[in-house]
């Protein structure tokens, strides 16, 4: 069970989304998932105020690619594609609370979708004590993102004020990067 080859070989799009030039494999216990070249990826769907903790992409790369076309597909439903997700982390060596908050994130992103009793009481388990654990770190960032784009937005009044620019106003940067 584990990635067949190397890592992905991807080209940029744009800022945030990338395109898989070469097949990505992954043999499952059972089944073996292919993901297509020419398949479009933003690798990890971090908020930005968390790429402090998780970046969009590191040693778990593969393991967001084959999760953005399992989600896409049909092969696997979403409970089994976020499973396969976990299961490919801990495969990749990504430790165990940064592999179970990333699991619990991509779960609440599917809104538990295909959730027993037993695995809403586990994602509990793991969402609670993640959510005070980052409950500060995450308010501070918030809080400087906000501040930048005030900031951006004060120097963008500026600019048109002294007619130096066109552009229209920034919008405030809290999505995936």
């Amino acid at each position: 069970m584990a990635f067949i080859g190397g890592g992905p070989v991807v080209e940029e799009l744009d800022a945030k989304f990338w395109r898989l030039t070469e097949p990505l494999a992954y043999r499952g216990a059972v089944d073996t998932f292919t993901v297509p070249a020419g398949f479009r990826t933003d690798f990890a769907s971090v908020p930005r105020p968390l790429v402090w903790l998780i970046p969009r992409y590191g040693a778990y790369t593969r393991a967001a690619i084959l999760h953005d076309y399992l989600c896409r597909g049909d092969e696997v439903d979403r409970a089994d594609a976020d499973g396969i997700f976990r299961r490919c982390l801990r495969e990749l060596g990504i430790s165990v609370p940064r592999r179970w908050m990333m699991w619990a994130a991509v779960r609440l992103g599917s809104h538990l979708r295909g959730a027993s009793a037993g695995d809403v009481a586990r994602w509990l388990l793991v969402a609670a004590p993640s959510v005070v654990f980052l409950v500060v770190p995450v308010t501070v960032v918030t809080v400087a993102l906000l501040v930048f784009w005030l900031v951006e937005l004060g120097f963008w009044a500026v600019g048109r004020l002294g007619h130096r620019t066109t552009a229209p106003p920034p919008t405030p940067q809290m999505r995936a990067a």
